[in-house]
């Protein structure tokens, strides 16, 4: 899941967008209202957590604007103000979820995995099909009893896999989801993924459920 992290206070976004990346999240991050509407503009992401108080444009304007255009992309406000004009503003302009700082990062991170599930439309932490299930909050993975060792990395494409399940997803895609700015890759590197993948969820088992489609992509499916 590709998240945006736009905060002012450079700690603090260094803080997240270092402590969001370890426990598998995509992350990319800036300090600035003007930033922020140019990575929203041209950057699929999952969810965004908007700082209010940023130079140039404030966040109660960049969500204004994502909103206008369409851009439904849920939204965690971080702010210090805590008034009930402040909240009642955010939610009105369209903030999923409004956070007051100080916060705790357990916190934080319940909150976001809430924002993702309402935005997947999926009511748990469970996805599933057939014998294979992926926990998403506490990340683990199963093929019927037998759990699956995971680098984050083969977590995270999988996990994007599971949430389009039937669906062929290009390697550019998966790239695209699963890596940010600052990756300088090629799209070789799913391929290596996929590989690995494909040899923990279904070398040992009977029915195959990860499935290349020839210069289309790749897909998680019962056949």
């Amino acid at each position: 899941m590709r998240l945006l992290v736009v905060e002012d206070e450079k700690h603090l976004n260094k803080t997240l967008t270092e402590r969001l990346t370890k426990i598998g999240y995509t992350v990319d991050s800036c300090y600035d209202g003007d930033d922020a509407i140019y990575y929203i503009e041209n950057t699929q992401y999952d969810g965004v957590l908007l700082d209010v108080m940023m130079p140039k444009i404030n966040g109660f304007e960049v969500l204004r604007r994502m909103r206008e255009k369409k851009i439904l992309t849920p939204v965690l406000m971080l702010t210090a103000k805590d008034s009930e004009e402040d909240i009642i503003t955010g939610l009105d302009t369209g903030a999923n979820d409004y956070l007051t700082k100080p916060f705790s990062f357990d916190v934080l991170c319940a909150r976001v995995r809430a924002m993702l599930r309402v935005k997947e439309n999926v009511t748990g932490s469970i996805l599933e099909i057939a014998d294979l299930t992926v926990d998403t909050t506490a990340r683990v993975v199963k093929r019927g009893q037998t759990a699956i060792e995971l680098s984050s990395k083969e977590y995270a494409v999988l996990e994007y896999l599971m949430r389009n399940k039937g669906i062929v997803v290009s390697k550019e895609k998966i790239e695209e989801n699963i890596w940010n700015y600052e990756y300088e890759g090629s799209s070789d590197v799913i391929k290596v993924y996929i590989h690995h993948l494909r040899k923990k969820i279904d070398d040992n088992f009977d029915k195959k459920l990860l499935h290349t489609i020839k210069n289309v992509g790749y897909v998680i499916k019962e056949e």
